[in-house]
């Protein structure tokens, strides 16, 4: 059987290339901390992919500190602590978006009374007249917030209105963080229209290896206080051996993500044809987020009648992959967190599957995945009387 890999905000399988650079970082050795030779052709392996996750994130290369992921780069954003121009300050409170990845929603290193979740309308976008409200209030009663809104969501490809939301920021002087994991190699980060102070990349979704990710500081006059203290790494930012074999890995797909830009406009034209085909086989179906601006390779449908969980094990065992929401909370029983935000409670939330392509997606393969939905669904409903 061939397999069809629909799930790719999940994780994108490793590009050839980025393999291909990892093992021969592997083989070849060398802590780059150290002097000697292998150190040094170590650490200049490093220097070269730090300075590819720069272009794509649009910053200079001293701006990029890698982690174990981007759950640990969220988690090292989110610090209630920070140095900003040389001075340490404190940020009094959290705002994050209701439907932002779980690792978000924890709250990082802020206390639970200290986090607050901002709601988004019926199309998944951020409700702008609440930030402004909460921020102003914040403002009145001396408080200073550290912000964190995702570009892109990873579920139903929404994608935010950073612009818009950093001005509101702004004018309260809050220190804004951006998610934007899903959106690397989908979206340019080097638009100066992204006035954001730091950014989380994560190497597995764009053809790195997992294990791999990015902290980047837009304005790297701000830096959040180390969550990971110790040694003298990343300019003792990030304490710990650096993954070198990883960080290689990930400037390869960094390079490659900048590239596959060009191919947005196709990825979108087969996501579209996927999404009419996927609608016409379900009575009711209905595509989340399709009146907001999403991500070429993004869809996410509700399906009434169906559960998810039964969609997903009948679809692998056709041979095609995709999922029932984010891969941090889909093996587990119960609706997405981010469908219930946008309105949908009970049996619908229930409903819902994400299918995310590729960057080397072909009809071929859009056509069969339709098939094989359209056989799967018309199946499940028939048995359940829909």
């Amino acid at each position: 059987m061939t397999r069809l890999y629909f799930d790719h905000n999940a994780g994108t399988p490793p590009l050839p290339a980025a393999l291909e650079a990892a093992v021969a970082a592997a083989r070849a050795g060398g802590n780059p901390s150290s002097v000697h030779a292998e150190g040094r052709a170590a650490r200049r392996l490093i220097d070269e992919a730090r300075a590819e996750v720069a272009l794509l994130a649009g910053c200079a290369a001293a701006a990029v500190v890698f982690t174990s992921g981007a759950t640990e780069a969220n988690a090292f954003a989110l610090s209630p602590q920070m140095r900003e121009a040389g001075r340490d300050i404190r940020l009094d409170r959290l705002l994050v978006g209701a439907t932002e990845h779980p690792s978000v929603l924890a709250g990082g290193r802020f206390a639970p009374e200290r986090i607050e979740r901002l709601p988004v309308d019926e199309n998944g976008l951020l409700r702008r007249d609440r930030l402004a409200e909460r921020l102003a209030a914040a403002t009145a009663a001396g408080e200073r917030v550290l912000l964190s809104v995702q570009l892109a969501n990873s579920e139903t490809g929404v994608i935010q209105p950073i612009a818009e939301i950093a001005e509101i920021a702004r004018a309260h002087a809050a220190v804004f963080h951006c998610d934007a994991v899903q959106a690397a190699g989908r979206i340019a980060l080097d638009d100066p229209t992204l006035d954001v102070d730091l950014i989380s990349l994560s190497a597995h979704k764009i053809g790195g290896l997992p294990g791999c990710g990015a902290l980047v500081a837009r304005h790297p006059d701000l830096w959040p206080q180390p969550l990971v203290p110790g040694g003298g790494q990343e300019s003792n930012r990030r304490a710990g051996t650096q993954n070198t074999p990883g960080i290689v890995a990930f400037g390869v797909a960094a390079r490659a993500a900048r590239a596959a830009r060009a191919e947005i406009g196709r990825i979108a034209a087969l996501r579209d044809a996927l999404e009419a085909r996927l609608v016409a086989a379900a009575p009711d179906a209905r595509v989340l987020g399709d009146a907001a601006p999403r991500l070429a390779n993004t869809t996410m449908v509700v399906v009434p009648g169906l559960v998810a969980e039964t969609a997903v094990i009948a679809l692998d065992l056709e041979g095609v992959a995709i999922s029932a929401g984010s891969a941090c909370s889909s093996g587990k029983v119960g609706p997405s967190h981010v469908v219930e935000a946008m309105g949908f409670t009970g049996a619908p939330a229930r409903s819902a599957l994400r299918l995310s392509l590729g960057r080397d997606v072909t009809e071929a393969e859009v056509e069969a995945v339709a098939a094989a939905w359209t056989r799967v669904t018309g199946r499940i409903l028939r048995a359940r009387g829909n």
